[in-house]
């Protein structure tokens, strides 16, 4: 797998043409999807509903003491991160040793992750490297996703790297045209984070919606419902990308 994956390496132009760590601690509430939304909207997709009551996989407060002791992982997150964060923690044990803390929150959008990002820097501090698996709900509301990657970067300082998985949304359930809003939101959230990279030399992209759409069977075999990774395919394809960059040296 490692070897399949790393060698590809599509380009920026080819995404957009194509149109709850080892130690967590989890709380289960109703299930609410990543991209709950009611009708309507500015931007084609709907509008995101309240996320207070999502599903969410917290890691306690002595796994992410022990995270910056480490100097190992903090992962902040969607749904998809709820799913995958658990098989990616091991993963990445398995690979270097580093542990990861994880604040993964179903239907969660961007500015609720940096919220958790700063609360966790002021009361544990922060250790090298911060993952953000985040962006899937601000489809519903583009425009203000490149103000919370400022906040991040911000929040991390430039002697840490601040690690981002692209966006790749279109939620096979919904009608032709939302599933087009879809696709041309998640291009518009990935643009601004191309945009960022090219501020922040802290930054770097974890390329998971380009890797999907270089060959688009992909699309339906890693995903098993335009969103969500497909298990195990998906998620350890997902995972693997992310591994490799957080262990790349």
């Amino acid at each position: 797998m490692r070897k399949r994956l790393s060698s590809i390496r599509p380009n920026r132009r080819q995404v957009f043409t194509a149109g709850a760590a080892v130690a967590a601690s989890t709380v289960a509430a109703s299930t609410v999807p990543a991209t709950a939304a009611t009708p309507g909207g500015l931007y084609g997709s709907g509008t995101l509903g309240s996320w207070a009551n999502g599903t969410r996989a917290i890691s306690t407060e002595t796994q992410t003491r022990r995270v910056v002791e480490t100097n190992g992982v903090y992962m902040f997150g969607d749904s998809i991160s709820v799913q995958d964060g658990k098989s990616l923690a091991i993963r990445l044990l398995n690979r270097d040793g580093s542990q990861m803390a994880v604040n993964n929150w179903a239907s969660r959008p961007t500015s609720g992750a940096v919220d958790a990002l700063q609360q966790w820097a002021s009361t544990y501090g922060l250790p090298r490297r911060i993952l953000m698996a985040s962006g899937s709900n601000d489809i519903f509301d583009p425009p203000k996703f490149a103000a919370q990657v400022d906040r991040a970067i911000s929040i991390v300082g430039q002697n840490r790297t601040l690690f981002w998985v692209d966006l790749q949304v279109v939620r096979t359930a919904q009608t032709a045209a939302v599933q087009l809003a879809d696709q041309r939101n998640s291009s518009w959230l990935n643009m601004q984070l191309y945009d960022a990279q090219k501020k922040y030399p802290n930054l770097r992209i974890i390329r998971w919606a380009e890797w999907l759409w270089v060959k688009p069977y992909r699309l339906a075999n890693y995903l098993r419902d335009g969103v969500h990774p497909s298990v195990p395919l998906g998620q350890d394809a997902r995972n693997e990308l992310i591994v490799q960059s957080l262990t790349q040296r």
